[in-house]
């Protein structure tokens, strides 16, 4: 039982994936994965490289020529589970730390540089935003901060006209705040399917959004409240929304994960480097190894091999081909010399 117990609370937290391609194979099973190898995950999955090999057996390869267009992760705060459709796949996550799809949005930057794909990237109880590439242009009327998400909320075409909020209040802050999030989940949606060939390039599109509303609900009410329960059926229902309506819009490639996270372990830090660095790495390898080779050695030492190789047989072939040469027959110089010379 303790041993039960113990697993319950180092893998409360759920990854789950509500959509996804042919061409992206996950596997059925209870594998935890670790936190901070979700960014891998979402990067593996578009075909692109990872420092560090991943050896989780939940993601298969699948079909490598064929990647998908589009990689949506939602990340709910304030709940370790969600009761979403059995049709999806669910992992627990085993030491639940923050994470970020920064990684991802360099290697598409870095690959696709010239097609300006499209990376949102976006928070709106901390108001915090990353738009890249034709993100700019697609949502630059998307609703960003909380006076302007609490001001679309009492729009005619928002969602408050079309949602049950059974228990919910329109005028509690932290009602509105849970339902602003959906609402940009709404508006991401609408937008979207207004510039559909967007979503028909061949550049690769991200989205990662952070969800906290939820938790502030539990926190006001009490995870046993009816306000709450409420609120965590209103969010399964509108997330599934969501991933129907962008797995539709990219025609059936695209992967829409979610993350449900009841508390991060750690507070997400940035890693910084310092000068007392240098002393301790000394300490830390006494016996002078050599540093493990990168993971680009194999390409770049074939490359650098088989130039020289080639440059090498250039070389050996023109120098035959020069010293055996006739200067009489081979070289025009010569001929030509030859006729002047006659004709004098």
């Amino acid at each position: 039982s303790f041993l039960c117990l113990f697993s319950l609370g180092v893998c409360g937290d759920e990854f789950s994936v509500l959509r996804s391609p042919q061409s992206v194979v996950f596997r059925d099973g209870s594998w935890p994965i670790p936190g901070e190898r979700i960014p891998d995950v979402a990067a593996l999955s578009m075909g692109f490289s990872v420092d560090e090999d991943l050896s989780w057996p939940g993601l298969a390869v699948g079909d490598l020529f064929h990647r998908p267009r589009a990689t949506v992760l939602v990340t709910v705060k304030g709940v370790d589970k969600l009761a979403l459709p059995v049709k999806g796949i669910s992992y627990p996550i085993e030491n639940a730390v923050p994470f970020s799809l920064d990684s991802v949005a360099n290697a598409i930057h870095t690959l696709f540089s010239e097609e300006t794909p499209v990376v949102l990237q976006l928070a709106p109880s901390e108001e915090r935003v990353y738009m890249v590439g034709k993100a700019n242009s697609v949502f630059e009327d998307l609703s960003v901060t909380l006076r302007q998400l609490r001001n679309r909320l009492f729009q005619d075409n928002s969602i408050l006209s079309s949602l049950p909020l059974n228990s919910l209040s329109r005028n509690n802050e932290v009602d509105l705040l849970f339902l602003s999030e959906l609402q940009v989940l709404h508006d991401i949606a609408s937008l979207l399917s207004r510039h559909k060939h967007l979503a028909k390039d061949h550049s690769p599109d991200l989205y990662s959004l952070e969800l906290a509303g939820l938790e502030e609900v539990g926190k006001r009410y009490g995870e046993d409240s009816q306000q709450y329960k409420d609120a965590s059926q209103i969010l399964v229902d509108s997330l599934q929304k969501f991933a129907d309506e962008m797995f539709n819009l990219y025609g059936g490639n695209a992967v829409v994960e979610v993350v449900a996270v009841k508390a991060f372990n750690s507070p997400l830090t940035r890693k910084t480097r310092s000068i007392l660095q240098s002393s301790q790495s000394e300490t830390e390898n006494p016996y002078n190894l050599a540093y493990p080779y990168n993971y680009n050695y194999s390409v770049i030492f074939n490359i650098i091999l088989w130039m020289m190789i080639g440059l090498a047989l250039a070389v050996i072939v023109i120098s035959y081909n020069l010293w055996n040469m006739d200067p009489g027959y081979d070289s025009i110089i010569y001929r030509m010399t030859n006729q002047k010379i006659r004709m004098d």
